[in-house]
């Protein structure tokens, strides 16, 4: 019972701050502020400088802002219409047609991105118009690229994953490995279902695309070679254990450079725009984890983590039913906040608890992805509706009916998770990865 009145003034500041919208690293560090200078003797001035200071210097960090600008460049580039024109051949004959295009598009640009938003609205710019012009319904055109779109997150490199990996001191480069069968069993989910709804719906009834030779085909492929090529240096450099995810980062901004620079797309504007978006997004996220680390801090010394984490533990709750109150958890939390902040936000009171839970760490955070993913299309902050509502023109209502069966298709594939850990635990268990990565 004693742990209710610190409770209570860290949810009371927490929200008067978010609620008054101070920014979420600013509301994070006067919460942690407060609490240091209401419920420890320690000075909070002198501990905010040293926690802020001592995060913001990890080398593993350094992973973060590269990943960004290497998202930043190509998206800048003409990738999106090589992708489409590399892949629209293969997928024609699918049952669903070219929205597989959505869907394969944002699995492969995940895989040199990062970012949600970034794949979103580089898949986006390309596949709208082209399915619309082909009579393939709204619904699903919105819906299947507002769920895939949440593929950045999962499929590495994976900014959400760098961000938990560094909040909880883990390897980024396990956490990678682990998201990469999640990600591709739900990138698959989500193609099972257009494959269902095409047959089952009437009003499914595109364009016919013309019939192309398997040599034609082949020559369109030649689109994709270059954006194979970077998922394998960034990627591979990482499992083949050549390189730290920090190294992988440095490659994939130099492979992005030179694919610019190939295409004709690297000019000075586009470098110039390409650097300081991605300063921009890396300096939202240091705030945010600087105000997270001082706030786990202050919340070390009130003892507040632990004496949670105790609670739980006194409920006597099972693997499955911990599992389930924190998926609830981080839905309804995702209504609210973006996904790096609820990671960040909540890892000093979850980690205890699932530790003691014995829950495997790697796992878990593959986990939280996927619920952070739902968190993307869930109104009125999912992040992806509001960028495919500035593509599209749609009502925020539409786009998010539309994305309600993505929403679905990631509950079933948190309880595959669950029934199948496997996925996640296997490649990191069994491929060797460079020390410091």
């Amino acid at each position: 019972m004693e742990q209710l009145l610190p409770i209570g003034i860290f949810l009371f500041v927490l929200f008067m701050l978010l609620g008054s919208g101070v920014w979420v690293g600013l509301a994070l560090m006067g919460v942690a502020y407060v609490g240091m200078d209401l419920f420890t003797t320690r000075p909070a001035g002198d501990a905010m400088i040293t926690k802020v200071w001592t995060s913001s210097s990890s080398w593993t960090l350094t992973a973060l802002p590269l990943f960004i600008w290497m998202g930043e460049i190509l998206y800048r580039t003409r990738l999106s219409e090589d992708m489409f024109r590399g892949l629209s051949p293969w997928m024609a004959r699918l049952p669903g047609g070219l929205v597989h295009t959505n869907i394969v598009g944002c699995t492969v640009f995940a895989a040199v991105s990062g970012s949600s938003a970034a794949t979103l609205t580089t898949v986006g710019k390309m596949s709208i118009p082209e399915l619309r012009k082909r009579k393939y319904p709204e619904t699903m055109v919105i819906g299947t690229l507002a769920g895939a779109a949440t593929l950045g997150l999962m499929i590495p490199p994976s900014l959400t994953l760098i961000v938990y990996g560094v909040t909880i001191n883990e390897s980024i480069t396990k956490l990678f490995m682990a998201g990469v069968f999640p990600g591709l069993v739900l990138a698959l989910m989500f193609m099972t279902y257009v494959a269902v709804v095409s047959f089952a719906s009437k009003s499914f009834d595109p364009l016919p695309e013309p019939k192309m030779t398997l040599a034609e085909k082949l020559r369109n492929s030649r689109f994709l070679i270059p954006v194979i090529c970077l998922i394998l240096v960034v990627i591979g450099s990482m499992y083949m254990g050549v390189a730290t995810a920090t190294e992988a980062a440095a490659f994939g901004v130099i492979g992005g450079l030179v694919l610019a620079a190939s295409q004709g797309s690297l000019t000075w504007a586009t470098f110039t725009d390409s650097l300081m978006g991605a300063v921009r997004t890396s300096a939202m996220i240091a705030l945010i984890l600087a105000g997270a680390s001082f706030l786990s801090l202050s919340m070390g010394f009130t003892g507040l983590p632990r004496g949670l984490a105790d609670l739980i533990a006194s409920l006597e709750l099972s693997r499955l039913e911990l599992l389930m109150a924190l998926l609830v958890f981080y839905i309804v939390l995702g209504c609210f906040l973006d996904g790096i902040s609820s990671v960040v936000l909540t890892m000093a009171v979850v980690e205890p608890m699932i530790r003691q839970a014995g829950i495997d760490i790697i796992w878990f955070g593959i986990f939280i992805v996927v619920v952070v993913e739902m968190a993307q299309i869930t109104p009125p902050i999912g992040f992806n509706l509001f960028v495919l509502q500035g593509m599209t023109h749609h009502e925020m209502t539409f786009i998010a009916r539309a994305a309600i069966p993505m929403f679905l298709i990631m509950v079933l594939m948190v309880f595959v998770l669950i029934a199948f850990p496997e996925l996640a635990t296997w490649l990191p268990e069994n491929i060797r990865q460079r020390p410091g990565g």
